[in-house]
């Protein structure tokens, strides 16, 4: 590889670093060619990116970029192969999944979120750890849920409210009808009374009559 070659390599592994804030680097040497096969595949399968780099020319493009590589340094020997994915846990799940029937790939480091994990300890971690978009979908289902559920409670209480409004209803217009059967009662009694009232001096009349008779 000549010194143009290397620039344009060094380009290529500067741009995937801007473009890939989280990345992993995986010792994966001593893989038969079956295994590197399968590894591949597999990686194909969930969508992640293996790419083995010269430490050399990784180191170049870390000093390249923009952001603070430094703490990645000390990990550039022997073997390096990058793994790359939108999601920051699929790589880690990756090296889990295949290291079930394989000892390879071991975990160097990763970069996720502006975090450093160095060495092969926080596999676990990593491989558990949620990615943005699910951490985040998290947040809108908790947030979502009181709203729900209040939605729910007022949902399943609108039939009893119902029927509460329409009982009262009822009753307001029972006691209203009865309000007025009662007012028509005291109605009549009053009338009756006063032609009772005015029947009486009828009554006497004739004993008048006759008392102004004998005076004369």
């Amino acid at each position: 590889m000549n010194k143009v070659e290397k620039n344009e390599l060094i380009g290529l592994l500067d741009s995937m670093l801007n473009e890939n804030k989280n990345f992993y680097l995986a010792d994966i040497s001593g893989l038969t060619a079956e295994q590197n096969s399968s590894l591949r595949r597999l990686c194909y399968k969930r969508e992640v990116s293996l790419k083995v780099v010269k430490n050399t020319l990784l180191k170049k493009a870390f000093e390249k970029n923009s952001g603070d590589y430094t703490e990645l340094y000390d990990t550039l020997v022997g073997n390096t192969s990058i793994m790359t994915s939108v999601s920051g846990n699929l790589p880690a799940k990756v090296i889990k999944e295949f290291r079930k029937k394989n000892e390879k790939p071991i975990l160097k480091a990763a970069h996720i979120e502006e975090t450093f994990y160095i060495g092969d300890e926080h596999l676990a971690t990593l491989a558990d750890l949620k990615s943005k978009d699910e951490l985040i979908g998290d947040i809108i289902t908790l947030l979502q849920s009181p709203a729900k559920n209040v939605i729910s409670a007022l949902q399943s209480s609108g039939s009893k409210l119902t029927s509460i409004v329409e009982t009262l209803k009822t009753s307001n217009s029972a006691n209203t009808s009865e309000t007025k059967v009662e007012s028509n009662i005291d109605s009549t009694d009053s009338e009756h009374s006063e032609d009772n009232a005015n029947s009486e001096p009828t009554e006497n009349q004739p004993e008048n009559d006759q008392d102004t008779s004998k005076e004369k």
